[in-house]
């Protein structure tokens, strides 16, 4: 797996210092971000987030590019609605070769991650097959109707892999970009950092967390699951450890 920031908002921190005190300010936002320093800015923000004002924490993003990670991360990752993606294509590209993720619990497992690789292998083989064969279909079928050969190879190669694309597994490798806003990035730090998320996404949240914590350490500060700022919500469900993830996070 690799996450890398790749753009997030200038100043992130005097942003939405200015932005939330305008809001108990009489003047504008010119002359207050013209009177408050980096030490003034981080003195409000602490305060800030302890009132519970997050709305300004809308004002700010960050853009992270992920790869090497699997389809179910993202099918978890993009149930997070407020947020921007753009994530690599199977119906445009073409996986002569494709890349998969294989789940811990079965790479230590010998006899397990035999029977997984197998699969791998058999779904690969199979989309080949099928891209052959339906796009020898297609490309008489345009050809037929008056299409150049050369236009034929293309158009018929990209209807085979849309419909090839179908045998892929989940665990089929992928790669993302991905924009939040600091309120969004804050709701899923605490939904997919907790110890009941899935272990690849957890991964995932936890990077993006040590991440944005290099650069904008107040806003941060008591991000992480629910048990970081308080008691865990996870009621029956907890994992107990409330106290050793808080002590995690917190030195994260």
């Amino acid at each position: 797996m690799n996450v890398a920031i790749i753009a997030h908002t200038p100043d992130i921190e005097k942003v939405i210092a200015s932005a939330a005190k305008l809001c108990y300010s009489q003047v504008g936002v010119e002359e207050i971000s013209q009177a408050m320093d980096a030490e003034q800015a981080n003195v409000f923000l602490e305060k800030l987030m302890t009132f519970g004002h997050y709305s300004p924490l809308e004002h700010a993003s960050f853009t992270f590019a992920v790869e090497g990670v699997s389809r179910v991360l993202t099918h978890q990752l993009v149930r997070h609605r407020i947020a921007s993606y753009s994530q690599q294509s199977q119906r445009y590209v073409k996986l002569d070769q494709f890349e998969y993720v294989i789940p811990p619990a079965i790479e230590k497992n010998e006899t397990a991650k035999a029977i997984f690789v197998k699969a791998m292998q058999s779904d690969q083989e199979t989309y080949n097959q099928l891209t052959e064969v339906l796009e020898a279909t297609f490309v008489e079928e345009y050809k037929s109707s008056g299409m150049s050969e050369k236009k034929a190879k293309a158009a018929a190669e990209k209807r085979a892999i849309e419909d090839a694309r179908f045998v892929f597994p989940n665990a089929c490798e992928t790669k993302i970009v991905l924009t939040m806003n600091l309120r969004s990035l804050h709701n899923f730090f605490e939904h997919r950092c907790c110890e009941r998320a899935q272990w690849e996404i957890r991964e995932l949240a936890t990077e993006m967390l040590r991440q944005v914590k290099a650069i904008a350490p107040t806003l941060f500060e008591k991000s992480g699951p629910s048990c970081v700022k308080g008691a865990c919500k996870e009621g029956k469900m907890t994992c107990g450890n409330a106290v050793k993830v808080r002590a995690f996070f917190e030195s994260l």
